[in-house]
């Protein structure tokens, strides 16, 4: 198994511009949601800034932040 590579930092002598961190996800109870795994659901329950709970129909899942397979549609 390997490790994914660690992230550049970025000097602050450097002439190009920092990279921009995107701004995390927010979810209310009641948003439909797509997960690129799951597929379709609807955000049951939030826990603030850590996880969601979403019912995909099938089954019902803990999805932790940042959310980075899951859209709002």
């Amino acid at each position: 198994m390997t490790k994914p590579p660690a992230p550049k930092r970025h000097l602050p002598t450097s002439p190009f511009a920092a990279p921009v961190t995107p701004t995390p996800k927010h979810f209310a109870v009641g948003d439909q949601v797509t997960h690129d795994m799951y597929g379709l659901g609807r955000v049951i329950g939030v826990e603030d800034g850590i996880a969601a709970f979403v019912d995909f129909g099938s089954a019902q899942m803990r999805i932790l932040s940042p959310y980075s397979k899951m859209t709002k549609l």
